[in-house]
């Protein structure tokens, strides 16, 4: 990798003109980040991510290798985000303060191959497992275990991913 700017870039990493990358940031191998996307103090990003259109990573948001997200995703401040998970667009994981701790922020974030869909609302404070889906248009108010797949607004347990 190159220290460019006081970040981390593979040299094998595509960075679109029309996408701004803030300082130290790590970028992986043949990670594509699309036009109009910010990437935020911080991040670091594994190799062979997506990032499409529009999508925000800010500060110190950790994302592992093979993960892929549509257009117009947010991942809040201190977030994560597996490894081989597939996001589709509108995803965001929120963060609100925690005013009885001095507006200290409680994000947590999405385990490793996971697939969620359009639309998705993770809630501060709560994590999806490893091995989960999440149906579009769902809004995550809860922890959701591994290996199972939740829906709906809230969204609620459906059943045991068998795969």
């Amino acid at each position: 990798m190159n220290e460019i700017n006081k970040n981390r870039i593979s040299k094998s990493a595509f960075i679109h003109p029309l996408a701004y990358v803030e300082e130290g940031v790590e970028i992986g191998d043949s990670t594509t980040v699309g036009p109009f996307c910010i990437i935020r103090k911080g991040a670091k990003i594994g190799q062979n991510c997506k990032f499409t259109a529009y999508c925000e990573i800010r500060e110190n948001v950790i994302i592992g290798d093979n993960t892929s997200f549509g257009s117009r995703c947010t991942i809040s401040a201190n977030g994560y985000v597996g490894k081989n998970t597939t996001i589709k667009y509108s995803f965001v994981l929120t963060d609100t303060p925690n005013l009885k701790e001095g507006n200290l922020k409680d994000v947590k974030g999405v385990g490793d191959n996971v697939l969620i869909g359009a639309n998705v609302t993770l809630m501060p404070g709560f994590r999806i497992g490893d091995n989960c889906i999440i149906g579009a248009c769902s809004q995550v108010r809860a922890n959701v275990p591994s290996n199972e797949i939740w829906y709906g607004s809230p969204a609620k347990f459906f059943k045991k991913n068998e795969k």
